[in-house]
Formats: structure tokens, C-alpha cells, sequence
């Protein structure tokens, strides 16, 4: 649901009544990852995907009951080989599907401290209303709500931030609430969305809970090193593919903002100077484009050792092995140089900046989703990998 935040909040803003169906949880072949959302309001009006249009006709029609009726409900999709024509996912996967109504003038949500107790009321509403103006401003912040257990707590939401504070409560339970914010508070500092379940002595409501926790994150960063004309392609393409852009380069006549329109900033300082100031996580991406041994070799002896999902670095064959010489030379590991990309990118045979540059965002899209680079004709990988663990995998901003 987070994926459409901004949209959604300002229907919450104009007092807009809507039904928001998530995808709960994916099995075998499916357009849409855990999180990914379709809404409808009060008008018809309809925004977001469940499924990449498989089942969408039929999910806006569970959307439209939904606001009749006030009531959440679960629903599954999946793929039906008797009738071409029924409702399924042609891909052959199945999708479950939660669709929350949300009348934004309902009952409010209160507030709790660190550790603190939420009121018992029906904040669902006002829960999911916080949720969407965190994710929307852009703050980190994770939603659980109840997708399986006792049918008086199905869609019930929980909102916690990173200070422990909580907004909201699954159905008044003190217990389930807690152990709900620390299953949430585990998921959001690995940025990740995904489905936990809380057996029946964890949510002391006589049966297991299974909680949907989406993380809101503030986007995963991409910094391009070397202020020349491929980076400004490469930002481009990091832009497209969500990630916040920074080109940095110690050249002020080459590192300016009107150079690179689509990034988020423009630094000019010494490359390994820049990155030794930065506080990086393991969704950032780091693609040295400077071709020049004087930037390079600082630079990667430092990124290389860094807990980072890629690090690429631009130049030809010759000029990878000097490269990997001269990081000999300053004692980078074999380990250590095996996590280096170069030359940086897929073989696409490409030529221009902007044919590079793709080539180099389809190599980080393999490498966080564990996909060969390989046509997908004739070949019989999975289309859709599950997510690298650790500094390989990106996260999670549903």
C-alpha cells in the first residue's frame, strides 16, 4: 500500500473514502511483490497494480464491496486451467489480496511512547492515514496489519517508528501489540516487506496471527563517481530505477547541477574523501566512472570493504587488471576484489551513454534480484528470484 502513498494521502487529505487492496503474499509465478497496491474511491477513481492488470477487474470489484459493506476482507487469485476466460493469474501463480476499507473521517488513532500502549478503539483508519503521510514525506516507518487469525482483527493496523513509538493497535490486545512492534521493528531495520506470524502465546488471542509489515524507507541511494557524460545517462537511469542520485567528481568546472538535471545532488570533493564521510547501508550502489587510477584506487580500496549491494567501476580489460594491480598494491584482498563489477555492466554491445548506462542499471537489477543477465527466451531460469540476503539485496519500498 506505501507504494502509492503520496496518492493515497491526499485522498485522505480531502476527506476522500477509499478501499486499498494489498498483496499479502505471492506463491510461484507473480506480477507483484507483497505490498503492491490497488485503490478505489468512493467515485470509482482507481490508482496502483495488484497483479499487472491479470485479476485487476476483479479486485476493483472487492474494492467497490468493500466500501459498501465497511468490512476488510482476504481474497486469493490464481491461475485457472479450465476456463481461459475466468478470473486467475495467467502466469500461474497465486496472489492473496487483503482489501482494507478507509473512511478517512472515521475514529482517530492515538498515540503511544517508546515501548507505550495503544487505545483499544477502531483506528484502523487514522492508523493507515499515518502511515501513508510517513511514507509520503518520505520518513521511516513500518504498517503491520493483521492479514490471517480471529475475523474481528483481519485488517487491523499498527503503525512503529524507529524511536519505538506506535500508532494505532491490532483490536486492543497489549500483548499482540507489543510482540507486533517488535516483529515490525525487526523487518523495518533490514528495510524489508514481508508476511510474520505470531504464534497463539505471542498474541494471546487464542489462535496464531499473521501480520503484513510493509517498511517505508527513505529510497536506496545510487552515487556515480566521475562527472562525465555517461554518469549523466546513469543518473537518468538510477532515477528510473528509484534510487536518490548523487554524481561526485573533484572537478568544479566538470561536477555541476546543470551537467546532471536528473540528479538529486551534485557533490565536488575528492571521490574517496566523499564516501569516507557518507553513512551507507547495504542497498546503496556505488559506480566509479572516474577511469582514472589517481580517483580510482583510493576510491575502491575504501568501497570494496564497504557492507554495499554493487560496486562497479568503468574501463577496459587492461585497464581492469592495472586497476586490480594497483588494489594488490595497497592490500585489497582476492575476497575483497571478487565484489568489484569491471568492466562495469552487462554485455549489451553497447556504445552510446545512454546504452551504457542501461547496461550498467540491468547489471545492478541481476545482481539485488539474483538474475543471470541470460535472454529469458529459451532459457529455463525463474523470471522472478527471491531476494538476495545480505549486502547483495536492495530491500524493499513496496
Amino acid at each position: 500500500m506505501l507504494d502509492i502513498a503520496e496518492e493515497l494521502h491526499r485522498w485522505c487529505e480531502r476527506g476522500r473514502d477509499f478501499a486499498v487492496a494489498t498483496v499479502v503474499a505471492t506463491h510461484g509465478s507473480a506480477p507483484r511483490p507483497p505490498g503492491a497496491a490497488l485503490a478505489v474511491d468512493a467515485d470509482g477513481e482507481a490508482i496502483g497494480s495488484v497483479s499487472g492488470g491479470c485479476v485487476e477487474g476483479a479486485v476493483y470489484e472487492l474494492c467497490q464491496e468493500a466500501l459498501v459493506s465497511g468490512e476488510s476482507v482476504l481474497s486469493s487469485f490464481g491461475y485457472s486451467d479450465e476456463d481461459a476466460f475466468a478470473v486467475g493469474l495467467t502466469c500461474g501463480g497465486v496472489i492473496d489480496i487483503l482489501v482494507t476499507p478507509v473512511r478517512p473521517s472515521g475514529a482517530g488513532a492515538e498515540e503511544g511512547g517508546p515501548g507505550g500502549e495503544s487505545g483499544a478503539g477502531d483506528s484502523t483508519a487514522a492508523t493507515l492515514d499515518a502511515a501513508l503521510a510517513a511514507a509520503a514525506r518520505g520518513e521511516t516507518a513500518a504498517l503491520a496489519r493483521v492479514v490471517a487469525g480471529p475475523p474481528a482483527l483481519i485488517g487491523r493496523a499498527l503503525l512503529v517508528r524507529p524511536d519505538g513509538t506506535r500508532t494505532g493497535t491490532l483490536g486492543g490486545h497489549r500483548v499482540l501489540d507489543r510482540t507486533a512492534a517488535e516483529e515490525a521493528a525487526a523487518l523495518l531495520d533490514a528495510g524489508r516487506t514481508g508476511t510474520v506470524e505470531i504464534g497463539a502465546d505471542g498474541s494471546r488471542c487464542g489462535e496464531p496471527v499473521v501480520l503484513l509489515v510493509e517498511s517505508s524507507v527513505p529510497p536506496p541511494r545510487m552515487i556515480v563517481f566521475g562527472a562525465i557524460d555517461f554518469a549523466a545517462a546513469l543518473a537518468r537511469v538510477g532515477k528510473f530505477l528509484g534510487y536518490h542520485v548523487t554524481v561526485c567528481d573533484a572537478r568544479p568546472v566538470f561536477a555541476t547541477a546543470g551537467r546532471f538535471p536528473a540528479a538529486d545532488e551534485v557533490v565536488v570533493d575528492w571521490p574517496h574523501r566523499y564516501l569516507d564521510a557518507q553513512e551507507l547501508d547495504s542497498r546503496t550502489v556505488l559506480c566509479v566512472l572516474t577511469h582514472d587510477a589517481k580517483f580510482d584506487v583510493p576510491l575502491l580500496e575504501r568501497a570494496l570493504r564497504l557492507p554495499v549491494a554493487y560496486v562497479g567501476a568503468m574501463g577496459s580489460r587492461r585497464t581492469h587488471e592495472d586497476r586490480l594491480d594497483r588494489l594488490r598494491a595497497v592490500g585489497v584482498g582476492e575476497r575483497e576484489l571478487d565484489r568489484l563489477r569491471s568492466p562495469i555492466g552487462l554485455d549489451l554491445g553497447a556504445r552510446t551513454p545512454e546504452e551504457t548506462a542501461l547496461s550498467i542499471g540491468a547489471e545492478i537489477v541481476a545482481s539485488r534480484r539474483g538474475g543471470s543477465g541470460v535472454p529469458l527466451t529459451g532459457a529455463h531460469t525463474p523470471i522472478h528470484h527471491e531476494p538476495r540476503s545480505g549486502p547483495e539485496r536492495l530491500g524493499s519500498v513496496a
